[in-house]
């Protein structure tokens, strides 16, 4: 197993991308840890306190495997063993972007901080949401689709309950926001423009050591910063993963 320190700092928080392998073929992953359990509110697991945020990219010859249920939690436990952290205090996003093409970004104001991790693969599932029509139904856990954009969001303010909800409301536009910038075209009808992929994913977590907020809205300036952060690591990770695409203006 090798380590790649992220040029990125935190207090206290640790980010490095893992080089390791399940079944012989090479994997890697993310993998955020923080001093102590912090709350958090995912698009994964809901609200949990958790040590470890995790971004794996799944190689091609799994794709199949982590559309199974069953399939999917065997991976799930040959990477945690792997990694060697418990799963059971731990979030993990899947994707099939190669985790080079991370982007990271730091918004401050005053005693405010907002960072940012995102990946983002948008050439196989982009869709405007509500416009194209679904092509799956969920069935027992099983899905298709691997490529998205997966969005880490962490603060150091303590944020409440409505706080963490207003937050993914405010991260969610901002991906939009991005892929309007850039003119990101549904996968499915180019004429249209997409507003994420099928299997996006998002984690908030809440350091608890800043101010005190209870409103995250693009009127408060916790919301500004949080917003800018999520616009600006989304277009740098597409661009990263998709440069020379011509769907993509630099």
């Amino acid at each position: 197993m090798e380590l790649k320190t992220v040029e990125w700092s935190f207090k206290g928080i640790k980010a490095v991308i893992i080089y390791h392998r399940f079944r012989g073929s090479k994997l890697k992953t993310l993998l955020i840890e923080f001093p102590k359990n912090v709350l958090t509110l995912s698009t994964k697991c809901g609200f949990r306190m958790i040590r470890y945020i995790c971004n794996n990219t799944v190689p091609r010859e799994f794709w199949n495997l982590v559309h199974e249920e069953e399939g999917q939690r065997v991976y799930l436990k040959g990477v945690f063993s792997t990694l060697n952290i418990p799963q059971e205090n731990s979030i993990i996003l899947l994707t099939g972007v190669d985790m080079e093409n991370l982007a990271i970004r730091d918004e401050r104001f005053e005693n405010f901080r907002v960072s940012v991790f995102v990946t983002a693969g948008v050439e196989s599932n982009a869709l405007r949401v509500g416009v194209d029509r679904a092509g799956y139904i969920e069935e027992n856990g099983a899905f298709k689709h691997v490529g998205t954009i997966n969005t880490i969001v962490i603060t150091n303010a303590s944020l409440s309950i409505p706080a963490f909800i207003r937050a993914v409301v405010i991260a969610t536009e901002a991906k939009v926001i991005a892929l309007q910038d850039l003119d990101i075209r549904s996968s499915y009808n180019p004429d249209l423009q997409a507003t994420g992929t099928g299997t996006d994913n998002l984690v908030i977590a809440s350091l608890g050591t800043g101010p005190k907020v209870n409103y995250v809205s693009g009127h408060v300036k916790i919301g500004e910063i949080m917003a800018r952060a999520v616009t600006l690591a989304t277009k740098d990770a597409i661009i990263k993963c998709h440069r020379g695409n011509r769907n993509v203006q630099d």
